[in-house]
This record gives C-alpha cells, structure tokens and sequence, in this order.
C-alpha cells in the first residue's frame, strides 16, 4: 500500500480517554495495543526465576512469590516495603519506585502505571514507541484504487503495443488480485487485450485460447463483444491440423466455445452475432475431425433456426467426410440440402454441386445401394450449364474415388440385370458406363453380348460385337474372344439370320485373322442335329478330319444330339461316338454325358444296359476331377448337376419297367446295370473331396469379395455360352438347366 506525504498523524485521544486500554495487563498481553503505521508491537519479558523461600520477621510473614501487576497496584506502601525487603531489595523510594522494583523483582513484564502514566518494567523499544504513540489515530487520505488504475492502464498500454502475452498476463494479475465485486475491470480493458490477441490472425492461433477466456470473462461480466471480433477469433482459431488445430494451436473445441460465446450473446441481445461463413467453417471442420453428427446438427440449425442457406461447397465437405467415415450420414446431408432449396437435378452444374452428388454415389456404392447411385447420376446428366460436357460424366471424373464407385455400381447393376433376363436394361447401363466415361470391362461386354444372345436377341448381340470390334480396332478395348463370336453366331443361328451369321463370320476373319471353318462346320452340325440326322453329323465330321480340322468337344457332342431327338433315339451311335472322342484326345463333359444318357430313354433292356456302362465311364472320368480338388472350366467339367440325376431316375425307372416287363430277371439287373446309374443319382461332390480340396476348388475361385463377383460373373456367362454352344442339344433334349 502506498501512502502520500499527507498521511500525517494526529493526536485525538489521550491514554486516559481510551476505556479500552488495560492499565493493569501487560502490553505484550493486551490486545489492544497501539499500532503504529500497519505494525503491531509485540513484547516478549524474560521470564526469571524466583525462589519460594519464606522470610520472618516480629510482626508478619511474607511470603516470597511472583506477583502480577494488579496485585502490585493493590499494595499499600508498607506492603511493597515488605515484598521488597523480602526479596532482599532497597525499600528506599516513592510508591512508584517501589512498585517498579517490585514489578522488576517479579518478573519485570512492561506495564503502564496509571497512577504515573509512564512504563514499568523491562520494556523494549517498541513498547517505547507504542507508548508515545497511544492515542494516535492515521488517517489515510491517499487513492485506494491507484493500483488497479494503473495495472489497468499498462494492460491497455501493452495491448496498443501488441504485446498479447504480456497483456493477457497482467490482466490475469488484475482480476485475481484486485477486481472485487465492488470495482470491475472495464469494457475498454477487455477489448483492448482482446485486440491485441488479435493481431495477426490470433498470432497464427497461439493466442486462441487467452482471446476465448477474455470473450468469456466478458460474457460473464455482462459485457457485450462485437460480432466482428467474435466472428474473427472463431475463424481464425480453426485450422488445417488434428482436431482443427493450426500448428497445434487453436482448434475446434476453442472454436465451439467461442461459438457458445456468441451465441449466449445473441441469447441476450437478441440479435445475430454470428455469420453464416463461421457456422459454415465450424461445420466443415467438425466434419473433418470425424464429427458427422454435431456437424449436421449444425447445419440443421443453420437451416432450421438461424435461416441461412449454406452453400454446396458446405454440403459437400461435410458430405464427403461422411461417405468416408459413415455412409449412410451422406443421405442425411443430401436431405438438409434439399430442405435449404437446392435441387438435385440443378446442382451438378457447379463444382461443388458435382462434388456433393459424387459423395453420393461414393456412399450408395459403400451401402450396397446401386438403385441410389444412379438416380444420383441420373439427376447429375439433367443438369444444365455443363456444355460440352455432361454433368454425370463430371461427377464420375470429379474424383478416383467417385469414378471407381460408379464403376462398381454399374457392373452391379448390369449383373443383377442380366440376372433377371432384362437384356435391354443390361444394354442400356453398359451405354451409361461409355457416355459417364467409364470404361466397361471384358467381362461386362462378354456377359451383355451373352446376355443378348441367350434372350435370342440375335440383331442386337451382333451389334454390341461389332462395336466391340470398332473399339478394339481403335486401341481402346482389348479384341473380342473367339468365343464371343461363336455366342454371336450361335444367337444368329437359332434365329435363323443367315445374314447376321455371314456377316459375323467375316469380322471374325477379319479380326482373328481365321477362316473360321470349325465354327461354320458346327453350325452344319448343328442343323443336322436338329433333324435327328445321324448320318448327316458323321459325314460333316469326316469331312473335317479330311480337311485336317480337329472337331471340338461342341462337334462330337453335337453329333451325339442327332442320336438323342425324340423319336430317333440311336443309344448305339451316341455310344460310338462317345469312343470316338476318347480316341481322338478329346474328353467327353458333362454335356456329353448327359447327351449319351438322353439316348438311352427309348425303354429297351439294351439301352438300359448301354445307359449303365455309360454312367461307369461317366463315374471314372469324375473320380479322376475329384482327386484333382479344382474346379474346371464349363467345356471340360464332368460333375453331375441336377439333369444328370433327373436322367438316373429315368433309366432307373425304365430298368425297373424291362424286368417287370420279364425282360431280365430283377435280381441280375440290380447286380449288374442297375449300380452304377444309383451311385450318379446319390453322388454329392462336397462329400467326395476332402477338406484340402475343397479350399482349394474354393481359392480358385477367387481370394477375396471383388474376385469372387468377377468369377460368379465369369461362371454365369459361361453358362450361358455353354447353353447356346450346345443349342441344337438343348433343343432335343433338355441336357441342362436354363
């Protein structure tokens, strides 16, 4: 505490006047001694010991003992006579000397004698002091506020100077020890530490944290903070980093108090004090931290209760964080900017409008939702504005991430359409794929083109094959397989457009540089078989032995169609054939042996028994792709599937008919035909492999999700090659499942 010259001290009440000065007690036991200044006197007596002896004399006895001063002050002045000899001390003086020898002689504690007003007693100097001093009341007439006037001033002079730290230092100083309920710190105090934290952008964010307990101070104090400072510290407080942090600096959680701040503000004010660019970087940045829910909360309340109408760059930010961490929150945000006023067929022509419905279409592909991608897309091609481009072609481009998920969900599409025999939707998504600049794979044209011809859809199979083959041409797609063209004929085939099917013959030429003769001598072959013409097959499969051509699994299978047409049953030929093959290197399929067993079912004991050596040979060949432990593909699998067992059951049937009918005795035909047809009717594969063939037959299916899809594809375009490579076959007989 400071004081001025004028703190001079004046005499007002004189020792007697006080009534609560204690004459009789001690000074260093009173408690009201004098103080001097802010000091208190203390007074600390030697203590001395003092024998008990007894001393006589004629007249009394006295005692020898300590005594206090007011017993002192009570003895009559031969007392004091006695005590004082008693001790062996002069008894020569006044009663004031007497009873300061006595005091001294008991102890010597500085007293006040009352009787003489002066001290008694071993008294030190400040007893001294204190006793000229009694009765002096000071006065201090200096300003009791002049230390927190001028801490207050140096914090306002340092923040001119931009010195934050050292501001905000003082002002700490200046509310801990010297603001009182009485005397607060000023409006311009706060503001001008708060200007100084402000400086250069909140000093790269360090002075985040003092700018957001100033902005609280104040809102507590009652104090209002204008909208543009809090604004700017709000801003300036979120970065780039972990947790919205610049630096490490900062962040999002000293933003959102700062944003409660304003907002308890507004409570009070009732009016606007944050903007719509604070809320909308609040927002993008809890949404980069991970914050998907506050960070649409927030933007419901932008919209919902504040009015404003973020803009899609907002959306799409928050968006886009959300299709990496939560999908299903993207459908959320696309909501809230519906709800704002946006539409979704209009957005797509600005760049942030295309960026929200990538995030879209990134999450529709994560939640397995291929129906919601492309109405995405869909919406992105009506947008205007995009000339020369189109707007579902930005938004597949607009990122990897975005092109791969519309690549997935196209592929999906077309396969769940090619699943359900929608051939024109199959079409139609492969035409979207090319015109959103995504290139189709070879499996995605081999199972739409497949898809075409197995709807017998012959025109327009061919027509995707020539595209293929224009592309191709172009360097832009790899060259149609061999076996897309012999789908391609094959549907033309069955149609019977012979145009279509000369005119295939000749890209084919053209593009595999072949004349393509085994193919033109099954589509012989497969018109005879037709006909049920047996000789007419054999002939055409001389011819191409003659010629050096090697006819395929397809010729000789076709061949043995012919022996299997209703009505034309020759169980006999098929059988040669079946030999035929074997001798020529070729192994007969499933297809074959089914064809063989079809031949059979003319209800004769001999057919029966030529049924039962076939499925023996049938049984070998599959026993040997049991050991194997994997899976072939479609034109050299033997594994019987559910024709193959509807088959047994027949011949079964029919065996059991010829010796009812007595053409065999029952028992010899269970012993010797009969086996061999009920161990393919009870054959289930998953039993006959053991554990390491089975994961192998399933590694070779594909190592992970994405493998597998392809090779289910893959699987079901085969079967349906398989199904019109043998169409002649099927036709007669019904050799598989379509």
């Amino acid at each position: 505490m400071r004081y001025s010259l004028a703190a001079l001290a004046v005499v007002s009440i004189s020792l007697r006047e006080s009534s609560a000065f204690n004459y009789y007690q001690p000074l260093n036991q009173r408690s009201d001694r004098i103080g001097v200044v802010s000091s208190r006197v203390g007074v600390t007596a030697p203590s001395q010991d003092v024998a008990a002896d007894v001393v006589t004399d004629d007249d009394n006895v006295v005692t020898v003992e300590d005594l206090d001063w007011k017993d002192i002050s009570n003895l009559s002045y031969r007392d004091l006579q006695k005590h004082i000899k008693a001790r062996d001390l002069s008894v020569v003086g006044t009663t004031a000397v007497l009873r300061e020898r006595l005091h001294l002689a008991c102890g010597g504690e500085c007293v006040v004698d009352e009787a003489y007003d002066k001290l008694l007693g071993d008294c030190s100097e400040g007893d001294k002091v204190a006793f000229e001093m009694k009765g002096v009341e000071f006065i201090d007439v200096s300003d009791p506020d002049f230390d927190f006037k001028e801490l207050s001033q140096e914090i306002i002079d340092e923040s001119v100077r931009n010195h934050w730290k050292s501001a905000t230092r003082k002002l700490k100083k200046l509310k801990k020890q010297y603001e009182t309920p009485d005397r607060t710190i000023s409006e311009e105090v706060y503001l001008a530490a708060l200007d100084a934290c402000m400086d250069s952008r909140l000093s790269g964010a360090r002075a985040a944290i003092p700018a957001r307990r100033i902005m609280e101070d104040m809102i507590d104090t009652g104090y209002s903070i204008p909208s543009d400072k809090v604004n700017y510290c709000i801003l300036n407080s979120l970065g780039d980093g972990p947790d919205g942090t610049h630096d490490g600096f900062g962040g999002i959680d000293c933003a959102l108090a700062m944003t409660a701040v304003g907002e308890q503000q507004e409570s009070k004010s009732g009016t606007t004090v944050i903007s719509e660019e604070t809320y909308a970087r609040v927002a993008t940045v809890l949404s980069n931290v991970g914050e998907i829910d506050e960070s649409t909360a927030l933007l419901k309340k932008m919209i919902a209760e504040k009015s404003f109408t973020p803009t899609l760059g907002v959306f799409a930010d928050v968006a886009i964080s959300a299709a990496k961490i939560d999908p299903p929150k993207v459908m959320n945000v696309l909501a809230l900017c519906k709800a704002s006023g946006y539409e979704l067929d209009n957005i797509a022509s600005t760049i942030d409008g295309r960026s929200l419905l990538a995030a879209g279409v990134v999450a529709a592909e994560s939640m397995d939702n291929p129906a919601l991608g492309l109405r995405l897309l869909a919406a992105a091609q009506k947008a205007s504005g995009c000339e020369p481009d189109r707007g579902d072609d930005l938004v597949c481009s607009s990122s990897s991430t975005a092109q791969r998920a519309a690549m997935l969900i196209h592929k999906k599409s077309i396969r769940k359409a090619i699943e359900e025999g929608e051939w024109r939707l199959a079409v139609r998504l492969m035409e979207r794929m090319m015109e959103r600049s995504l290139k189709p794979s070879l499996a995605v044209w081999k199972s739409v083109v497949t898809c075409c011809g197995k709807s017998q859809k012959s025109r327009r199979a061919t027509a995707l094959l020539l595209d293929w083959v224009k592309l191709s041409e172009a360097g832009e797609l790899a060259t149609p397989p061999l076996e897309i063209f012999n789908t391609v004929l094959n549907a033309c085939e069955i149609c019977d457009e012979q145009d279509l099917t000369l005119l295939v013959l000749e890209s084919m030429k053209k593009t595999h540089e072949t004349d393509g003769t085994i193919i033109t001598f099954n589509i012989a072959l497969k018109r005879l078989a037709r006909l049920g013409n047996v000789s007419g097959c054999e002939g055409i499969i001389i011819g191409m032995l003659q010629q050096g051509i090697e006819p395929s699994v397809v010729s000789y299978t076709t061949a043995i169609a012919a022996c299997a047409v209703e009505g034309k049953k020759n169980p006999e030929y098929a059988y040669e054939w079946v030999k035929r093959m074997r001798s020529r290197n070729v192994r007969p399929n499933l297809v074959s042996y089914n064809t063989a067993l079809a031949s059979c079912l003319d209800g004769k004991l001999e057919s029966s028994a030529l049924a039962s050596k076939i499925a023996s040979e049938m049984l070998v060949d599959i026993n040997q792709q049991v050991q194997e432990g994997k899976k072939r593909d479609t034109f050299t699998n033997v594994i019987p599937d559910n024709f193959t067992k509807r088959l047994c059951k027949q011949l079964v049937k029919q065996l059991r008919d010829n010796w009812r009918n007595g053409d065999i005795d029952m028992r010899v035909a269970k012993a010797t035909i009969r086996g061999p047809l009920l161990q393919l009717l009870d054959f289930d594969f998953l039993k006959s492999v053991d554990e390491a063939a089975k994961k192998a037959f399933a590694e070779n299916v594909g190592d992970n999700a994405d493998d597998a899809e392809e090779a289910e594809t893959d699987a079901a375009t085969e079967r349906d090659e398989l199904e019109l490579e043998y169409s002649a076959v099927i036709s007669n007989h019904r050799t598989a499942e379509v």
